[in-house]
C-alpha cells in the first residue's frame, strides 16, 4: 500500500489538502495531510525556536510511524524544503518525491527566495538593526494579495476567502534556516506537478535541459517524471480531483520523461530563420559589435528612407538575451544564432548590431544584469562609429524585465525599445525579483517613446499574462506600443519556426526598428 504524506506551502496547514486525502483514500491509498509545527495545529504552537529543523524533525516522525510499503512525499510550495531535507535523512524510506509547483532547492538555498515582499525580504535577511524584529512571523497575506504568491487561477471564491482566513503567520527561522542535504536524497525517485497557470511547463523544463545548464541536467534522469496541471499555484484548491489522480500515476512511476537524444541540437543553436551573411564583428569584453558593409542584406531596399550609409557613424540596436543562463553555459548567448542573425540583419541595413553576455544566472541578479546593459550602452555610445544619438535597445525572454529602468526614465538618444516574447513583469513562483523590474509599471513613464512587441500565439500562459498587463497600462497612458503577432509562434520561434510567417514577422519587426533610428 502507497501512503501519501502531504505537505502544504507557507501559511498553510494540513487543511488544504482535505478533498485531494479524500480521493487517495478513497482509492484505497493512505493519506496524512501534514500540519507542521505553528501552522494551526494549537497543540503545537510557534515558538520562538520553530525554523526548517523543526518542520524536518515534524516529518521524520511521521515517516517513522507510518506503517506502509511505499511512502510518497508530496511538497506544495515552501512544502518541498522540509519534505526534501527529510527525505535525504531517511531515503531507504521514500519511495519518490513529488514537486507540486515547487521549486528544486539545492543545499544552501533558504525559503526566503520565495517571499514576494522585499521589505519582508529584507528584514528577514537580518538587514533590520532589531533583531526581535527580524524574528517576528510573516504574517499571511491579505485576500486580495494571494496572487502575489502564486497564481489563483481556478481557485472558487469560497476557497480562496478560506485560504486566507485559515491561513497562519510563517515563522521566520523556516524561511531564513538554510537547507542542509547530504546528497541521499538526489538519488530517489521524483515528480515536477507543474501548473501551467502559474507560468511553468513542460516545454520550459524541455528547454532549460537542452540548454546545457548543469543546474537541469538531472531533470532528463529516467526516474524523474512530469505532469502538467492546467490551473493556478494552489491545485489541491482548484482541481483536487485531477491532483490525486496525477499523484497516484506519479506514485506507479507515470509521467512524461525529459529526453535528449545524443548528438540532438537544442532549438536555441538552431540557425536563424534568416539567411544573412556574415559581416565584421569586433569583440570587446562581453560586448560584440557586428558592423555594417558592403554584402547585401536579405532585407535591403525593404526599409523606407536611405540605403544604409557607407561609413558611418551608424545607428545601433543593441540586443539584449533572457535567462536565467548559468555562467558555464556554452555557447555564450551573445553566439547564439538567433541573436547573431538579428545583429548581422540590423547590419545588413546600416545599423551596428550589437550582442552581448549579461549576467542573469539568477532571477535575483536583475539588478547586476541591468548595470552590464548600462555598461555595454555606454562603450557603443562612445564609439565614433557609432551614432550616439541613434540607439534603439531590443529585449529578449526574461530579459525584457530590464527594459524597466529605460521605459521609467528614456533618454533622449533612445530612439526604440523593442521586446520579444518578454516577460513584462514579475512571474508568480518564478523567484525573487526586484520590484524594480516591473515593466509593465514603468511604462507609464516612456511618454512617447517608441516600443516595437512581438508577442507570439503559444506563449506559455504565466509570460503572456505579464504581457497583457503591459498593453493594458500602455493604452492607459496612451503609450506607443506597436504589436507584431506571430500566428502559431512560441517562444523562441526564431530558431524553431522557419515559416513564412515567423520569417515575415522578424523582417516587419526589424524594418520597424530601424524606421524608428532614422526618423
Amino acid at each position: 500500500m502507497t501512503a501519501f504524506v502531504l505537505v502544504a506551502g507557507a501559511h498553510t496547514g494540513g487543511w488544504v489538502w482535505r478533498e485531494v486525502a479524500a480521493r487517495l483514500r478513497e482509492s484505497g491509498a493512505r493519506a496524512y495531510p501534514v500540519t507542521l509545527t505553528g501552522m494551526g495545529d494549537l497543540d503545537r504552537p510557534a515558538g520562538p525556536d520553530t525554523d526548517l529543523e523543526t518542520h524536518i524533525h515534524d516529518l521524520l516522525r511521521l515517516i517513522d510511524e507510518v506503517d506502509a510499503a511505499e511512502v510518497v512525499l508530496v511538497g506544495h510550495c515552501y512544502g518541498i524544503y522540509p519534505v526534501l531535507g527529510a527525505a535525504d535523512r531517511r531515503p531507504g524510506r521514500i519511495a519518490r518525491i513529488v514537486h507540486l509547483d515547487a521549486g528544486m532547492p539545492r543545499n544552501g538555498d533558504r525559503a526566503l527566495t520565495l517571499v514576494p515582499d522585499e521589505a519582508v525580504r529584507d528584514r528577514l535577511s537580518h538587514r533590520s538593526s532589531d533583531a526581535a524584529d527580524a524574528a517576528r512571523p510573516v504574517p499571511p497575506p491579505a485576500l486580495d494579495a494571494w496572487q502575489r504568491w502564486g497564481s489563483v487561477a481556478g481557485i472558487p471564491p469560497a476557497a480562496l476567502t478560506r485560504l486566507a482566513e485559515e491561513a497562519v503567520p510563517q515563522p521566520a527561522g523556516t524561511l531564513t534556516q538554510p537547507l542542509r542535504l547530504t546528497g541521499a536524497v538526489s538519488a530517489l525517485p521524483s515528480t515536477g506537478v507543474l501548473c501551467t497557470g502559474n507560468g511553468s511547463g513542460i516545454a520550459m523544463v524541455e528547454d532549460l535541459v537542452r540548454m546545457g545548464d548543469p543546474r537541469f541536467q538531472a531533470l532528463a534522469d529516467p526516474r524523474v517524471t512530469f505532469f502538467e496541471l492546467g490551473t493556478g499555484h494552489w491545485p489541491m484548491l482548484s482541481r483536487a480531483d485531477e491532483v490525486a489522480a496525477t499523484l497516484l500515476r506519479a506514485a506507479a512511476g507515470e509521467g512524461h520523461r525529459v529526453t535528449v537524444a545524443a548528438g540532438e541540437r537544442p532549438g536555441h543553436l538552431r540557425p536563424f530563420l534568416l539567411d544573412v551573411p556574415r559581416r565584421r564583428r569586433e569583440r570587446i569584453g562581453r560586448v560584440d559589435l557586428h558592423f555594417p558593409g558592403d554584402l547585401p542584406g536579405p532585407l535591403r531596399g525593404d526599409l523606407p528612407g536611405d540605403s544604409p550609409e557607407a561609413g558611418g557613424p551608424w545607428p545601433a540596436v543593441v540586443f539584449v538575451h533572457g535567462g536565467p543562463v548559468h555562467p558555464d553555459v556554452r555557447p555564450t548567448p551573445r553566439d547564439w544564432p538567433g541573436f547573431v542573425g538579428y545583429a548581422r540583419c540590423v547590419a545588413g541595413l546600416g545599423a551596428v548590431g550589437v550582442t552581448l553576455d549579461h549576467r542573469l544566472h539568477d532571477l535575483a541578479d536583475c539588478g547586476r544584469a541591468a548595470r552590464d546593459v548600462a555598461e555595454a550602452v555606454d562603450l557603443v555610445r562612445v564609439d565614433p562609429r557609432v551614432d550616439a544619438d541613434r540607439v534603439a535597445l531590443w529585449f529578449f525572454s526574461v530579459g525584457g524585465l530590464l527594459s524597466a529602468d529605460w521605459l521609467a526614465a528614456p533618454p533622449p538618444w533612445l530612439r526604440c525599445v523593442a521586446a520579444t516574447y518578454p516577460v513584462l513583469a514579475p512571474v508568480p513562483g518564478w523567484g525573487t525579483v526586484d520590484p524594480r523590474f516591473r515593466p509593465a509599471i514603468a511604462v507609464r513613464g516612456a511618454e512617447r517613446l517608441p516600443v516595437v512587441l512581438t508577442r507570439v500565439e503559444r506563449e506559455r500562459a504565466g509570460i503572456a499574462v505579464t504581457v497583457e498587463e503591459f498593453l493594458a497600462a500602455a493604452k492607459e497612458c496612451d503609450a506607443d506600443v506597436e504589436v507584431i503577432d506571430v500566428p502559431g509562434g512560441r517562444h523562441g520561434f526564431e530558431t524553431t519556426d522557419r515559416s513564412e510567417r515567423a520569417r515575415h514577422a522578424v523582417e516587419r519587426a526589424v524594418r520597424s526598428v530601424l524606421g524608428h533610428l532614422r526618423d
